[in-house]
């Protein structure tokens, strides 16, 4: 083999090896980028779980589960406010009477009237319009003519009036002035506590 076909296959043969490290460099290279791509994948991954953690329950706005129990909170706050006190049964009772007979139970500030003698009897024969037992109904009396706003009208001469507001009778001298010696010895609240004993023990008007 002459000094020139040597020379040739050399340059061959170097020609050849820098293709193939070429080749081998840039397959390296790709595999290299790819394995690059996915570890900062991962870690965009990672990082993203982590920011969705943080603004969970223990981030700076909490998730829509934990603002919601907040919320119910402060609403039912004003609901506990709204809650009343509970009516005393006789005063409820005596609200129907003054539906039902607004003539003989006016409603304050209008002044009370004296009633009938025996209007009980009269409420009696209609309870199941009341919607009230006869204690119940007895009660509301007893304490509708209890107190100084009922002892007030009971002047010598006023008339009495029925259910229907209706003049049935008059006041006598000495139911007037028992009414006075009540009004007169008894304080407010003594007179509250005069309510209570007048209707457990069913009073009739006087």
């Amino acid at each position: 083999m002459g000094f020139e076909q040597l020379a040739a296959l050399k340059l061959q043969l170097a020609a050849q090896a820098k293709a193939q490290a070429k080749e081998s460099g840039g397959a390296g290279d790709a595999k290299e980028s790819r394995e690059s791509r996915g570890a900062k994948g991962a870690k965009g991954a990672k990082g993203a779980k982590d920011g969705k953690g943080a603004r969970g329950p223990s981030g700076p706005g909490g998730s829509k589960e934990t603002r919601e129990p907040r919320d119910a909170t402060r609403q039912a706050a004003p609901r506990r406010q709204e809650r009343k006190e509970p009516v005393d049964p006789v005063v409820e009772s005596i609200w129907r009477l003054q539906r039902h007979f607004p003539r003989a139970f006016p409603k304050n500030p209008a002044p009370k009237l004296p009633l009938k003698q025996g209007i009980l009897d009269d409420a009696a024969q209609q309870l199941d319009a009341l919607g009230l037992t006869r204690e119940q109904l007895q009660q509301a009396i007893a304490a509708w003519c209890q107190g100084s706003r009922y002892w007030a009208c009971l002047v010598e001469g006023a008339a009495r009036v029925d259910l229907q507001g209706n003049p049935v009778g008059s006041v006598s001298g000495d139911q007037a002035a028992r009414a006075r010696r009540q009004g007169a010895r008894r304080s407010p609240a003594r007179a509250r506590g005069g309510r209570k004993g007048g209707a457990q023990q069913g009073a009739a008007p006087a």
